[in-house]
């Protein structure tokens, strides 16, 4: 198992921060540019990727109490992850992103997870900057 994780300061609050990571219809916005999530009956999505081309029926669930969105494949287990945000103060939080790979034939090169982590965190506070400006 491969596990990798990143966090980020972002400039609003965690309920705000929560929603936009949650707003089904803007996932593709903050998500690694390559992987499109299509909701079907939730907690059911399928996940395309254009780097491969294939499409992976995956979970998606959001605990709002929590501000936790969770993730994962249904019909094996190459992957889970979740997103938790956490309040600092009033006007910023921090967001904090895991992804586990399972087996080593699921698991992309470290670097390439690590790059799309940051990136992904990045997008998501321009969006949250965008939002609150």
């Amino acid at each position: 198992m491969s596990e990798f994780e990143r966090s980020r300061r972002m400039p609003a609050s965690a309920e705000q921060v929560f929603e936009r990571a949650c707003d089904l219809d803007r996932l593709d916005e903050w998500l690694p540019g390559d992987l499109h999530v299509h909701p079907e009956e939730l907690p059911a999505v399928t996940v395309h990727e254009d780097r491969t081309g294939h499409d992976a029926r995956a979970l998606l669930r959001e605990d709002r109490d929590q501000l936790r969105l969770e993730w994962g494949t249904r019909d094996d287990d190459r992957y889970a992850g979740w997103l938790q945000v956490a309040g600092i103060d009033e006007r910023g939080s921090e967001a904090t992103v895991h992804l586990s790979f399972f087996g080593r034939g699921h698991t992309p090169p470290a670097a390439l997870v690590e790059k799309s982590l940051d990136e992904s965190l990045a997008r998501l506070e321009e969006q949250v900057r965008g939002r609150t400006a």
